[in-house]
């Protein structure tokens, strides 16, 4: 089976363009349908509101903030990977800080090789924090469908006198004989009833 390779959405917030043309070379080696850039972490903010991104990498200090609470923030989310790139000299201190909200960091100045190496592990948290959605979606979906066979239920031995047993088999015979999923059969009845 051949592998997709996921597409992502970026953002870069730093204000060094040599730095940014880097990142955007490497992020399109990546398939980043989307790269945004900015230069100030109020505008970033204003932008991680408006779209999604999957990966944010914020080069600090910004002009206007160091940037360090914009990282914390965006690694909190639930679908965005956040690096920040921080000075050798302040390294150690700022990621004691921030590597327990998730926030990846890598210490400036950096090689190409190893921006390129991050931006991978970044990719591949990514990916981890994709599949987990999908289960948790699932999840939702499953225990939806339960709630609602369980109304239906609830409906069948109110209106209709049948015990719990005698409901959930009514259920279970009705879907398997129309083939069609039992939550499909307990709308209809929630509706009917």
């Amino acid at each position: 089976m051949p592998y997709d390779r996921p597409s992502y959405r970026a953002l870069i917030v730093s204000s060094s363009e040599k730095m940014n043309t880097a990142l955007r070379s490497l992020l399109s080696d990546l398939d980043c349908e989307l790269i945004r850039n900015t230069d100030n972490i109020a505008h970033a903010r204003r932008m991680c509101l408006e779209n999604v991104f999957d990966l944010v990498i914020v080069n600090a200090p910004l002009p206007d903030d160091p940037g360090i609470r914009f990282a914390i923030d965006v690694s909190a989310g639930k679908s965005s990977v956040c690096l920040l790139m921080i000075r050798s000299e302040v390294f150690q201190d700022i990621e004691e800080k921030v590597t327990s909200y998730g926030v990846m960091t890598l210490s400036k100045p950096t090689s190409p090789a190893i921006l390129s190496q991050s931006l991978q592990w970044m990719s591949a948290v990514r990916e981890r924090l994709r599949r987990t959605e999908l289960q948790t979606q699932t999840l939702e979906n499953k225990m939806q469908d339960i709630r609602i066979v369980n109304r239906a239920k609830l409906l069948l031995i109110e209106k209709k006198g049948l015990s719990e047993p005698e409901a959930h088999r009514f259920i279970e015979k009705q879907a398997m004989d129309r083939c069609i999923s039992r939550r499909a059969v307990a709308e209809e009845l929630i509706r009917s009833l």
